[in-house]
């Protein structure tokens, strides 16, 4: 009994003079290098439009922003009407925000009436609703539309355009400037068709576009004035939801052409087609060729991850968080996929909630395809010497000689 008082005593008088703080919580030198990604979907030295003479062609899968294949997508172009990605994009998120309703009439100026080449021919005066001025820029291009919605959302055209220009810089489209929103020729209005894939992508996050975009045939003014999209992959082309033609002399006949088969969705964008045809065929082309050879799958660790201890913390053990990832794979590439995790054994209190606790790689064959951080899924404080010492009693009373 006396030499259990003695152990007693000097343990109680340890833990008096310990450090009651933690520096570091989690060693994650315990871990393997996570090792770097060595599979790659996308065949080498494939061309789906080998016949196609169009000066710049990109294809995107629509879910992960992964481009499925190039032709000199980074050269600067003119985009002619496919600039109006912009201007609907911006539309759509002045709906979503509310400083614009679809039903609130906007009322045409001078300088609106004025936009040449496609239009509704608004007159200066008239009011229309935001959803018609949107439904005449997504079926018809109307260059009068989209200037009085950009007026609508900015007060002028060039202070809208100064939007369209500071909403490019933060999608990270490093190649494009504009000059107005239409796309009518001026110097210095350019960008490239991985740009566009970029700002499509994005406008396609908004539902609400598509109600638009897809539109082959409708009406304005009650009925009275024909709208007839000028997209022709919308009767051609399987799925095809969008997204926005375009043609001048200087930029070529251009579309950016998106299209939804079984929960995937692509873009495809072509720059500099010689004719209208040559436009949607390889466009058409490049979607036809993504949707077959490529397959995106939601992969997530193979059942629940088992809790980590935790040395000296207020709770014995912390939950592992594990974020699912979609992933871009060649065809016929979905059943061979594996998951393996590596965590630590242990981690030390304090830790925060999303400290870095393993990694968890995803292989598909022998080739890593993705490396993933695993994070703790709480914050774990340091026992203080109270709960230390009650914890030591705890343990001692618990383990009797």
């Amino acid at each position: 009994m006396k030499y259990k008082r003695i152990v007693f005593l000097l343990l109680a008088a340890l833990l008096l003079i310990s450090p009651t703080t933690a520096a570091a919580a989690v060693d994650t030198e315990e871990l393997s290098p996570p090792p770097e990604v060595t599979y790659d979907p996308i065949p080498a030295d494939t061309d789906p439009i080998p016949d196609s003479s169009v000066k710049s062609a990109l294809l995107m899968d629509g879910e992960t922003g992964q481009i499925l294949w190039s032709r000199d997508a980074d050269t600067q172009r003119e985009p002619a009407s496919v600039t109006k990605v912009m201007t609907m994009l911006l539309v759509c998120e002045a709906l979503d925000e509310g400083t614009l309703k679809p039903d609130q009439l906007v009322t045409a100026s001078a300088h609106a009436s004025e936009m040449g080449g496609s239009q509704i021919f608004l007159k200066e005066g008239e009011q229309m609703t935001v959803n018609d001025l949107l439904k005449a820029v997504a079926v018809v291009s109307g260059n009068d539309a989209a200037v009085a919605l950009g007026e609508a959302i900015a007060g002028t055209e060039t202070a809208f355009v100064e939007r369209m220009n500071q909403r490019a810089i933060q999608l990270g489209m490093e190649q494009t400037h504009f000059v107005n929103c239409t796309g009518l020729p001026v110097e210095g209005h350019l960008t490239t068709a991985h740009d566009i894939a970029i700002m499509s992508r994005e406008l396609l996050r908004h539902d609400r576009i598509r109600a638009f975009t897809s539109i082959w045939m409708d009406s304005l003014r009650d009925g009275e004035f024909t709208l007839s999209s000028t997209n022709k992959l919308l009767k051609s082309c399987e799925g095809c939801t969008g997204l926005k033609t375009g043609y001048t002399s200087a930029a070529g006949h251009c579309i950016s052409a998106s299209a939804r088969r079984d929960d995937r969705e692509l873009i495809a964008v072509v720059l500099g087609a010689a004719d209208s045809k040559e436009r949607f065929a390889s466009a058409a082309a490049l979607l036809d060729w993504g949707f077959a050879s490529f397959r995106t799958v939601t992969v997530t660790p193979d059942g629940p991850i088992a809790p980590i201890p935790v040395i000296q913390g207020k709770q014995p053990e912390l939950t592992v968080k594990a974020p699912s990832v979609n992933l871009l794979l060649r065809a016929g590439d979905e059943g061979k996929i594996t998951t393996q995790l590596e965590l630590v054994p242990s981690v030390a209190a304090p830790v925060k909630a999303g400290d870095a606790v393993g990694h968890w790689i995803v292989k598909v064959d022998d080739q890593v395809a993705a490396v993933l951080p695993l994070t703790s899924g709480q914050s774990v404080e340091k026992l203080d010497f109270q709960g230390t010492f009650v914890a030591f009693l705890k343990n001692l009373f618990s383990n009797r000689w």
